[in-house]
């Protein structure tokens, strides 16, 4: 089992159009980077600075709980977990 990353459609570019990709690590961070070796370039959009932090207008959720609350990138995930990515929406 792995942990299961929902990619938005407008990041689906960087995942060759896949609704879901699997990865692995022990903390959000590791995922991503593990995510980001399968599909380069995902990390950048969802993942800025040194120290490295979520861009400020991208929302990310383990298991329905948003990681500004449970650690941000050093939020625990473990197999069966599902990360979902939700970048904000601008428009006038």
């Amino acid at each position: 089992m792995a942990i299961e990353l929902r990619v938005p459609t407008i990041l689906r570019t960087y995942t060759g159009g896949e609704k879901a990709v699997n990865g692995d690590g022990s903390t959000l961070a590791e995922f991503i980077d593990n995510v980001d070796g399968s599909h380069p370039g995902l990390k950048e959009r969802i993942v800025e600075g040194e120290p490295e932090e979520l861009r400020r207008f991208v929302n990310v959720y383990v298991n329905d709980e948003d990681v500004r609350f449970t650690g941000g990138l050093k939020t625990g995930v473990k197999d069966g977990d599902v990360v979902v990515v939700l970048p904000a929406v601008a428009g006038g």
